[in-house]
C-alpha cells in the first residue's frame, strides 16, 4: 500500500514538471495581455538616454554648419566709448562720447570659408549615421534584455517545479524505506539532490533578479508579463544577400564614406590657406559736437611666410584623409565578419533548439521507462533521479537555445544595418534629423520667422 501511494505521488509530480515546464516553453496565457516584444522595443526607443544624448550631439553638429555659413555674411558691430580727462595743471575735466558702428564682409578668399561649411555639412551626415549606430545598440540590448528575463522566468518555474517534483520522490523514498524495499542510501541521495535542486533554484532567482535589472536599464521600468515573440524577424535569404545589403547601407560604412568625404574637403581646404583674403570694412562713428566720420576700405591679405605651419596643415590634412580611407577597409571587413558570424550563431541556435527538442522526446521516455520500472523494483532511486535529471536538462536547453536564436535573429538584422524603428515597422514617435538641420542651416538670426520657429522646437526639447 505504501509502494503504491508513494509511486502515485512520484507520477503526480512528474506530470506537474511535464506540464509546467511546457506552459513554460509555450509562453504566457494570452489572457493576461502580455507585453511583445515590438513594445518593449518601442519603450526603449523613447527611453533611452543614449539616444537623446547623441541627438543633441547631432543638433550641435547642425550648428556648425550654420556657424560656417555665418562666416559668408556681413558682420555689424557697435563699439561706444565714454572717457572723463582731468589736467593737473589746470583744474580742468572733459568729458568725451562716441559710438561707432563697423561692418566687415569677405568678398574672396579662394572659397576656403564654402569648403568649412560643406566639410560641416559631411560631418551632419556623418553624425546622423551614427545616431543611427546608436539606435540598433539601444533596441538589440533590449532584444537581448526582453528575451533574457523570459529564459530566467522559465528557468525559474523549471527549478520550481524540479524541486517539487524531487521533494515527491524524497517522500516516496522515505516512505519505500519505512516498509523495507529500499535501504537509507537512496533516501540519502533524494535529499541530496533535492538540497542541489533548492541551491539551483536560488541560483535561478539570483539570475532572475540581474535579468529584470539589465531590463530595467534598457527599457525603463520593470518587466510585466513577457509575451513569446511571435514570429522571427524578417531575414535574407543567405549570407551573401546579406553581406550585399550590409556593404550598401550599414550605418557604419555610411558613416566611414561621409567621414573620407570630410577629409577630402579638409585638405583641399588646407590648400585653400595659401591663396589671399579680400574682404570689405566700412564704418560710422558719431563724436561729440555732432562730429561724424565715414570710412570705407578693402583689405587684401595672404601669407608670405608661417614658418612652416601651412605646409605641415596639409600633410596633417592628407595624412587624416589616409587614416579615415584605412578605417573603412577595417570597417567593412568588420561588418562582412559581424553578418557571418551572425548567421552562424543563428544556425547553431536554430539547430540547438531543434536538438533539444528531440533530446526532450526521449528523455521524457526515458524518464517514464525507468520510473516504471522503479516501481517494479528493477530501478533504483538514484536511475530515477539521474532520468529525471536529464529530462530537466533537455528542457533547459530548449529554453536557452529559443532566446537564443531570437537574439540571434536580431544580431543579423543589426550586422546588416537593418535593426531600426523604421525597418521594424515599430509605432513610436521616430525622430527626425533633418528636422533641426532645416531650421538652422541657413543660420537663422533670433529675430527672424525661422528664429522664431526654432525658439519654438528648443522649448518642445526642453532646452529652455
Amino acid at each position: 500500500m505504501l509502494k503504491t501511494v508513494a509511486m502515485g505521488r512520484l507520477r503526480a509530480g512528474c506530470a506537474r514538471i511535464v506540464v509546467v515546464a511546457g506552459l513554460a516553453v509555450a509562453g504566457m496565457p494570452a489572457a493576461l495581455q502580455a507585453e511583445t516584444l515590438a513594445d518593449t522595443l518601442a519603450a526603449a526607443y523613447d527611453h533611452s538616454g543614449l539616444l537623446e544624448q547623441n541627438r543633441a550631439v547631432l543638433r550641435a553638429a547642425d550648428e556648425d554648419v550654420a556657424q560656417a555659413v555665418a562666416l559668408l555674411r556681413p558682420v555689424i558691430d557697435y563699439t561706444a566709448r565714454v572717457g572723463l580727462t582731468a589736467g593737473n595743471v589746470v583744474q580742468t575735466t572733459q568729458s568725451s562720447a562716441s559710438l561707432e558702428i563697423a561692418a566687415r564682409l569677405l568678398l574672396w578668399d579662394g572659397g576656403a570659408t564654402r569648403l568649412r561649411a560643406e566639410i560641416q555639412k559631411e560631418t551632419v551626415l556623418s553624425t546622423r549615421q551614427g545616431l543611427i549606430s546608436v539606435e540598433q545598440t539601444v533596441l538589440l540590448n533590449a532584444v537581448t534584455a526582453y528575451m533574457s528575463v523570459r529564459e530566467a522566468l522559465e528557468f525559474v518555474a523549471l527549478r520550481e517545479n524540479n524541486v517539487r517534483l524531487i521533494t515527491q520522490e524524497l517522500r516516496a523514498a522515505e516512505d519505500r524505506f519505512e516498509v523495507g524495499e529500499v535501504t537509507r542510501t537512496d533516501v540519502a541521495l533524494a535529499e541530496s539532490r533535492l538540497a542541489a535542486a533548492r541551491s539551483l533554484l536560488a541560483s535561478a532567482r539570483g539570475s532572475l533578479t540581474q535579468s529584470v535589472a539589465t531590463f530595467q536599464e534598457a527599457v525603463g521600468r520593470r518587466p510585466g508579463p513577457l509575451a513569446a515573440p511571435k514570429a522571427a524577424p524578417k531575414l535574407p535569404p543567405n549570407v551573401s544577400s546579406a553581406l550585399a545589403i550590409a556593404r550598401r547601407t550599414h550605418p557604419q560604412i555610411l558613416q566611414a564614406q561621409h567621414d573620407i568625404t570630410a577629409a577630402e574637403l579638409t585638405l583641399a581646404r588646407a590648400n585653400k590657406a595659401l591663396n589671399p583674403t579680400l574682404s570689405a570694412s566700412g564704418s560710422v562713428t558719431f563724436a561729440d559736437g555732432d562730429q561724424r566720420t565715414d570710412q570705407v576700405g578693402l583689405t587684401l591679405s595672404g601669407p608670405i611666410s608661417q614658418g612652416g605651419a601651412l605646409a605641415s596643415q596639409i600633410r596633417q590634412a592628407q595624412a587624416r584623409l589616409d587614416g579615415q580611407r584605412a578605417n573603412l577597409h577595417v570597417i567593412r571587413h568588420s561588418i562582412d565578419a559581424a553578418v557571418e558570424i551572425a548567421y552562424a550563431n543563428l544556425a547553431v541556435a536554430a539547430a540547438s533548439r531543434e536538438a533539444s527538442i528531440r533530446q526532450i522526446t526521449a528523455a521524457r521516455v526515458a524518464f517514464r521507462g525507468v520510473r516504471e520500472e522503479a516501481t517494479l523494483g528493477a530501478r533504483t532511486t538514484l536511475d530515477v533521479l539521474d532520468a529525471e535529471q536529464e529530462l530537466l536538462d533537455a528542457q533547459a536547453s530548449l529554453i536557452s537555445a529559443e532566446a537564443q536564436q531570437t537574439v540571434a535573429a536580431y544580431t543579423v538584422l543589426s550586422a546588416i544595418g537593418m535593426l531600426t524603428v523604421s525597418d521594424l515597422g515599430l509605432h513610436v514617435q521616430q525622430y527626425d534629423p533633418a528636422a533641426y538641420y532645416n531650421l538652422v542651416k541657413r543660420a537663422p538670426q533670433t529675430i527672424s520667422d525661422q528664429g522664431t520657429a526654432l525658439d519654438r522646437v528648443l522649448k518642445s526639447l526642453g532646452k529652455n
